[in-house]
């Protein structure tokens, strides 16, 4: 008797692995003047001295991080071939849902000796884990370069980015050289940094744009060399999956997912090559995939909000104020018997929050001194698919 997979063959992909997120390509494409502006930014390291601290910005896809570890890759390369450059250290934290204290004490328990007990959970504070950060550093010695990935998402930014730029001048290191590498995806950031904070940063901004059609194809057509078995997509769907990635958030990330999970319909359909049809029918699932977990991922009164925000669309009537919203708001939260939030200042910090992580359009009118300046907001994506998402979610949890 046959087991049920004994019949399944790969018949369209080559290595799969080269069309998700994880994947570091060798070669970098269509980011030539970003990795120009990078080079720049880095060059001191090459002759020993200290490193501007680089600040990128622009959309979650767009190839920030990929480029960042390119960069520290080649650098560290350089770094070999040159007698004035020091020894170099990279280290990269991840800042989402972390907070400062946090931190610094993954960094300094990165830098600690094979043989040290780690730096303790409870009972220091974060000053004490800043202390310990330096004398790692000067112990180590050399030229540090620090990347902090999704910086934006740390509640205390402003201590770190104050304290680090500083820390020789004030005397807490005395050896070794620290350079800063903050990755945002937030246009914003650097205006809720405080005055001080901009003073003492000083540093080279990094804008990463969306891509267009002919950039997402030529990263796809890259990528697709590798992904695909000889003639198993044709180059139409390649564009096709181009084309709708650039009409949508110019995102390498969903072209990429288009690209493979078409081609993993045409395989479960033994369809090849895969075409322009396959790549249409994933993008419904591509988008209400990508969104559900995004939504998933919100509390409870975020969640309201975008479906009180999708209700409001789906009627014709956004932009909406954040008055407006509240209204709708405290509707649905009755629906699904909870206490709404009590206090419009609590609505627009979760508005401006999901602003921020691209759930929403936010426009700013200024009506002068009759009508004042104020905010509106609308969907940055399709409302069926929230006001779908939020009725799996409801049916899941009631």
């Amino acid at each position: 008797m046959g087991g049920p997979f004994d019949d399944l063959t790969e018949t369209v992909f080559a290595d799969k692995a080269v069309l998700t997120e994880s994947y570091q390509p060798e070669t970098i494409l269509e980011r030539d003047e970003e990795i120009d502006a990078y080079s720049h930014a880095l060059q001191d390291v090459l002759f020993g001295r200290k490193p501007e601290n680089v600040f990128v910005y622009g959309k979650a896809g767009l190839g920030k991080t990929a480029v960042t570890k390119y960069m520290l890759t080649e650098l560290h390369e350089e770094v070999r071939t040159r007698a004035a450059a020091d020894e170099l250290h990279t280290h990269t934290v991840n800042c989402n849902g972390r907070t400062l204290f946090m931190v610094v004490r993954s960094l300094v328990n990165e830098l600690l000796p094979d043989h040290a007990s780690q730096f303790p959970e409870r009972g220091l504070g974060t000053g004490d884990a800043f202390d310990e950060l330096y004398r790692q550093f000067d112990r180590i010695g050399g030229t540090h370069l620090v990347v902090f990935d999704e910086i934006d998402h740390l509640e205390d930014a402003n201590t770190l980015l104050y304290e680090l730029p500083r820390a020789k001048a004030n005397g807490h290191i005395s050896d070794a050289k620290v350079g800063m590498i903050g990755i945002s995806n937030d246009y914003t950031f650097r205006r809720t940094l405080s005055p001080k904070v901009k003073d003492t940063l000083m540093e080279t901004e990094i804008s990463f744009s969306p891509y267009d059609a002919g950039e997402l194809r030529t990263i796809l057509e890259h990528r697709a060399d590798r992904a695909f078995v000889d003639e198993a997509c044709a180059t139409s769907a390649i564009a096709k999956a181009a084309a709708l990635a650039a009409q949508d958030m110019g995102n390498a990330r969903q072209a990429l997912d288009l690209l493979r999970v078409g081609a993993e319909l045409a395989e479960q359909n033994g369809e090849t090559p895969v075409t322009d049809d396959h790549i249409e029918a994933a993008r419904d699932r591509v988008q209400r995939g990508r969104v559900a977990n995004k939504i998933r991922d919100q509390t409870e009164h975020a969640q309201y909000i975008l479906e009180a925000i999708a209700n409001l669309q789906t009627s014709g009537e956004v932009p909406a104020r954040s008055k407006e919203i509240q209204r709708t708001y405290e509707q649905v939260a009755d629906s699904h018997a909870a206490s709404p939030l009590s206090t419009l200042k609590s609505i627009q910090d979760h508005l401006s929050d999901l602003h921020m992580l691209g759930f929403l359009r936010r426009h700013e009118q200024n009506k002068g001194l009759s009508g004042g300046q104020y905010y509106e907001y609308e969907l940055d994506l399709d409302p069926e698919i929230v006001l779908a998402t939020r009725a799996e979610i409801a049916e899941h949890t009631e």
